[in-house]
């Protein structure tokens, strides 16, 4: 009996043992396994994209050494250069990655959520950046050709419906079968943007109720902007908008301006400067855009003061502007008297809209009472610094020149584009040079429609952008086609945005080491002049450049690089990763540009498996 119970208890404690080895080796597997796969990846909810090779979720060990991704290396032992891309999860197709929440969650940023830190820009450090392509949605078509696309895109492209239910009162947009129609409608102006456009302009006593006001009104600034109906029936009047909004709620808004070819960009008045010059606008626009005016000391006023032009307009269309109620009577109250105080005049007011006109020069600044608040900026501030500068609750004065000439001095639309504009002197350069420098890119030019010809029509292009833009030469020789270009000028170079603005073209500052802020699959041309020699002396990735333009490239868009021979060479060796390919010769160029060269790649469209399974 005694040596049975012995047996039993023995066999029970080597049962145990077994069960406690098991357990053991059950969580090394998992302890090692999830270690290998990045902790982040299980946060995230799916292994699919760290198997898809995206670093961004802590697969680090995909990345390359991107110390040995040097321009015009040869392909060794490692393989540096890789034969294929692998794609990104289908999740992750509208992936903005500066202005990804998944991120903010991710890493647990502390943002203040009550000035709308959490919009602006939080761009991955480089072992959490994507190195994966983005896929285009299920059944993705290539976006309907403007000016038809204005008024609809395909429902495939930005399969997102809920703005169409939320907005069905207002007229932002409506499905129409595989479609989604534009009428024109917004918040405030239900009835269409052209009659609302048209009411402005008569508020302003513009001649045949025009609002380019004989081309002297050019270049607007609508802030909360919607899917960008108001912009896009500015172009008609030949006015260009630079349509802002958030990826807020109201998610996709600017996707969709975008797919229709309005120009439009993802930002938010924040806490930090808009990426704009001062003096940059003639007019900005704020309808039912649900922006608190008021807040700190009305520095959101006061940056829009900044990059209005002497003489700028403000056409606020809310309910503060006419509402009898108590609470918007006392809005009201403080935001009359916030512009009073910095000198702004009403120049019209009816029904629910007010139109505020900012002052011509100086004098009304200077005459205030001492201690009047908001204060003038400090003399040592730039009032052009647009990237990363945080925004303050002060007055810009006007230039000498501004104010003496009581106005900026520009020639009217379309004489505009090609008048050397006064603020050239502010970089040294002469009237002669900015001739030469509009000749030298109507050549290029030239030439890139030479080699492009062969593949394009009339309207295969339409949103373009200038990578490197200078003085805006580039867009300049453009004026014929009916594009519009969002001109990029280095966050770290001269501050020529502003002879951009001055041209009656947009644009934005921007660091070609991070992603730029908009969707992808929204422009048609990247032209990219000296960008990769450019990053490489920062230090950053020319893969990582490769990757970021191919997710901003619609599928068969063009890049046109205009940069050294081992750029060019390093470019073609991820031509079959990218799914490009090139579009005729490689020319050298025999112009006194040193060695440049340029080389024109078209972007095939492929989809996914998982896509043309869900589009059957």
């Amino acid at each position: 009996m005694t040596r049975g119970r012995s047996d039993e208890a023995q066999k029970k404690r080597l049962l145990t043992s077994v069960c406690v080895v098991a357990l053991f080796l059950v969580f090394l597997y998992v302890y090692y396994g999830s270690k290998n796969t990045g902790e982040s990846a299980i946060e995230y909810g799916s292994r699919s994209l760290r198997k898809l090779g995206s670093s961004y979720l802590g697969a680090e060990e995909d990345k390359q050494d991107e110390s040995s991704i040097k321009f015009g290396l040869d392909d060794g032992e490692d393989g540096i250069t890789p034969k294929s891309f692998p794609v990104c999860d289908d999740r992750h197709s509208e992936l903005i990655p500066c202005l990804d929440r998944n991120l903010i969650y991710q890493t647990r940023m502390k943002l203040d959520l009550s000035v709308m830190e959490h919009y602006e820009r939080h761009c991955p450090v480089p072992e959490r950046r994507f190195n994966c392509l983005i896929p285009p949605p299920p059944g993705y078509k290539i976006p309907i050709k403007w000016p038809k696309s204005r008024d609809e895109v395909w429902q495939a492209n930005i399969p997102h419906t809920h703005l169409a239910h939320e907005k069905s009162d207002q007229n932002w947009m409506v499905v129409k079968g595989d479609k989604i129609n534009f009428p024109g409608g917004g918040t405030h102006f239900h009835y269409g943007a052209d009659k609302y456009i048209a009411l402005i302009a008569d508020m302003l006593n513009f001649s045949n109720s025009n609002l380019n006001n004989d081309g002297n009104l050019r270049t607007v600034f609508d802030v909360g902007c919607g899917v960008a109906s108001f912009g896009g029936y500015l172009l008609s009047s030949d006015i260009m908008a630079m349509s802002l909004a958030p990826n807020d709620v109201h998610q996709n808004q600017i996707q969709f301006a975008l797919e229709r070819g309005i120009p439009a960009y993802l930002g938010v008045l924040g806490t930090k400067r808009l990426p704009y010059p001062s003096r940059s606008f003639e007019l900005a626009h704020c309808s039912r855009c649900r922006i608190d005016w008021l807040q700190r000391d009305g520095i959101l006023l006061l940056e829009l003061d900044r990059v209005l032009r002497p003489g700028g307009y403000f056409a606020y269309s809310s309910p503060e502007a006419y509402a009898q109620d108590e609470e918007d009577l006392r809005i009201w109250r403080e935001m009359s008297a916030l512009v009073e105080r910095m000198c702004w005049r009403i120049a019209s007011k009816k029904n629910q809209t007010v139109i505020w006109q900012k002052p011509l020069t100086n004098d009304c600044y200077f005459e205030r009472e001492a201690g009047v608040l908001p204060p003038m900026c400090r003399s040592d501030d730039d009032p052009d610094a647009a990237w990363g500068v945080n925004m303050e609750a002060c007055i810009t004065p006007y230039s000498d020149h501004d104010h003496k000439s009581r106005g900026s001095g520009l020639a009217p639309w379309p004489a505009r584009l090609t008048s050397p504009p006064p603020r050239l002197a502010d970089f040294g350069y002469s009237s002669e040079m900015f001739e030469k420098d509009t000749e030298l890119w109507r050549q290029r030019v030239d030439n890139y429609w030479n080699i492009l010809s062969p593949k394009i029509r009339s309207d295969s292009l339409r949103n373009v952008m200038d990578m490197k833009a200078h003085l805006g030469s580039f867009a300049a020789a453009l004026k014929d086609k009916d594009v519009w270009v969002m001109n990029a000028v280095p966050e770290d170079g001269p501050k020529t945005l502003k002879i951009v603005y001055d041209r009656g073209l947009i644009g934005t500052v921007h660091n070609w080491c991070e992603a730029f802020s908009t969707y992808p699959r929204t422009y048609d041309l990247l032209h990219a002049w000296t960008i990769f020699s450019d990053i490489e002396k920062k230090g950053c990735s020319g893969e990582d450049l490769l990757l970021e333009m191919d997710r901003i490239l619609r599928p068969s868009g063009f890049v046109i690089i205009r940069d050294n021979k081992s750029v060019i060479e390093f470019v073609k060796k991820y031509l079959s990763a990218l799914h490009w390919e090139a579009v005729g010769p490689t020319d050298s160029i025999s112009e006194s540009d040193g060695d440049e060269v340029v080389f024109v790649v078209q972007k095939k469209l492929w989809l996914t498996s998982e896509s043309f399974r869900d589009a059957e």
